[in-house]
């Protein structure tokens, strides 16, 4: 039975590209070890809660050998985002108020220090901002998902090169980590340029829905921000009104400007230079 539902999810998209350069295999081989995430091959729990929780505490080494999966995700009515002023850091946990949960992953404990707050990227793509925010806050602790191999390693070598000592990647399924995580553990989270899925068949892949909403209200504290950005306007419509039509957050901007802290990408730039738009959006844990 297990066996049959694995077989009916997997992760959608590429996990490889093209064989990747010396320098950053080797960091494959030696860096990576010591900044994974390492949680026991377990499968994404349809209420976004890890089976057996008691089998997950901290650690940053190791392998996962958990295979990537898809939910599904029906589209809610649409409701209307009121905008106000671009926000900036609200929401960061102070370490004294952070869960210490024994039965789940940590955060706290994945650092060589105790970070102040700790903050998720989902989709990190090459790691630009992902990098860029922790080289800007030494003092907050960075998580990353991402299962595109050449991706990791482009953000390998950001962190060996600018010395990031609060950067931890996950290289897989990010349903997997946010399910090992106890509640009420994040001060922010991260989803830029997902892969914006554009045909109405493959709308259930698009990784913004109701279930995965779920699993980010879960481990997101009361207060901290869920950051969205696309430059494809059918999938901002598409987040717009699936966290619009989720109880535990309430948008507080909506528009085409980049928050103040915000990293540009080269990826962002291509598109605005082939005149796409970047829509911004910022939401608040209630």
């Amino acid at each position: 039975m297990i066996e049959e539902q694995q077989k009916s999810k997997r992760l959608f998209g590429r996990r490889k590209g093209r064989p990747l350069r010396a320098g950053r295999a080797l960091l494959m081989d030696t860096l990576l070890p010591r900044v994974r995430i390492m949680i026991s091959s377990i499968s994404p729990s349809p209420c976004g809660r890890v089976e057996n929780a008691s089998r997950f505490r901290g650690g940053v080494v190791g392998v996962s050998t958990q295979q990537s999966l898809s939910e599904r995700m029906p589209p809610p009515p649409r409701k209307n985002c009121v905008l106000s002023t671009l926000p900036q850091g609200e929401g960061d946990l102070s370490p004294a108020l952070a869960p210490r949960n024994d039965e789940g992953l940590n955060p706290f404990a994945l650092f060589d220090f105790v970070p102040e707050a700790v903050r998720l990227e989902i989709g990190f793509g090459g790691g630009e901002h992902l990098a860029a925010q922790a080289a800007a806050n030494p003092s907050v602790g960075f998580m990353g998902c991402e299962p595109f191999i050449n991706g990791v390693a482009k953000l390998l070598t950001q962190v060996e090169a600018q010395d990031l000592k609060n950067v931890r990647v996950y290289p897989d399924d990010a349903r997997v980590l946010l399910d090992a995580l106890p509640d009420s553990c994040l001060a922010m989270c991260f989803v830029l340029y997902a892969d914006p899925w554009p045909k109405n068949r493959h709308a259930e892949r698009r990784f913004i829905g109701r279930e995965n909403l779920d699993r980010l209200a879960r481990v997101l504290t009361s207060g901290g921000q869920l950051r969205l950005a696309t430059d494809v306007a059918g999938l901002a419509q598409w987040m717009r009104e699936q966290a619009n039509a989720h109880p535990s957050f309430v948008c507080l901007y909506d528009g085409p400007n980049a928050p103040a802290d915000w990293v540009p990408t080269r990826y962002e730039q291509k598109g605005i230079a082939a005149g796409r738009t970047p829509t911004y959006l910022v939401y608040k844990r209630r």
